[in-house]
């Protein structure tokens, strides 16, 4: 039986990333909520690093705002797609960055801190290739009883996520994501997230918006008790 959080299953699903109404739309949501807290760059040359870039779903959202756009993943696969999507592509691993110190305006963590496996040296290294100003942007799953039904239990029984592409065992809460920031200098805001539920009901029932347009999106939520943005800048 395959195990938990086996990154192999992104080779697998690599024709999903862009598919309308995949398995890989929910991703698409966030990522269109991540770059609403990006500002446009500020100096010419701005890079933005897209750690775990996966497919390149960030793309199309901050392609309009400046940045020299660099995706780090650690599978070929989707590194392949994000090519055809703008984006510099380096291969590498999130805890272990190939980049220069200091070398980004912006880090984008979407959708990655849930699966590593080391929190403190990725948490590091996103920190150590962050200029002194320079923002961080991520989201992950919270370590609560909630985050594990809504995203594992529910999630997979309803299809919205892969069987076994996650591992709860590496959630992480809020609390512990600020202090590890705090030790590398970036003061770290959290707010709770969630998807639209007519978004998720279109995505079920395969039912498209009237009009077009994304099938749903991410909003903001009182609770970080299932997903959770993180915002904030390097001293």
């Amino acid at each position: 039986m395959r195990p938990r959080n086996d990154p192999g299953q992104y080779d697998e699903l690599a024709g999903e990333w862009w598919r309308p109404g995949g398995t890989f739309e929910l991703l698409h949501w966030l990522a269109a909520s991540r770059a609403a807290l990006v500002p446009p760059a500020r100096r010419k040359q701005a890079v933005l690093v897209d750690a775990g870039c996966g497919g390149g779903l960030l793309a199309p959202h901050v392609a309009h705002l400046g940045y020299r756009h660099v995706g780090v993943d650690v599978r070929r696969a989707g590194l392949e797609q994000s090519v055809t999507r703008g984006l510099s592509p380096v291969a590498g691993d999130v805890t272990a960055l190939p980049l220069a110190t200091s070398c980004a305006d912006v880090v984008v963590a979407g959708e990655i801190l849930e699966h590593v496996t080391d929190l403190p040296g990725t948490v590091a290294e996103l920190c150590r290739v962050l200029r002194p100003g320079g923002l961080v942007v991520l989201d992950t799953v919270n370590d609560t009883a909630a985050g594990r039904f809504i995203t594992v239990t529910a999630g997979e029984g309803l299809g919205f996520a892969p069987r076994g592409l996650h591992d709860p065992a590496l959630f992480v809460r809020p609390r512990r994501l600020i202090d590890e920031f705090r030790h590398h200098g970036v003061d770290l805001r959290v707010r709770g997230i969630r998807p639209t539920m007519t978004g998720l009901m279109r995505w079920l029932t395969r039912r498209p918006p009237p009009g077009g347009g994304p099938l749903g999106r991410i909003v903001p939520t009182v609770t970080t008790a299932v997903l959770y943005q993180g915002r904030g800048h390097k001293s």
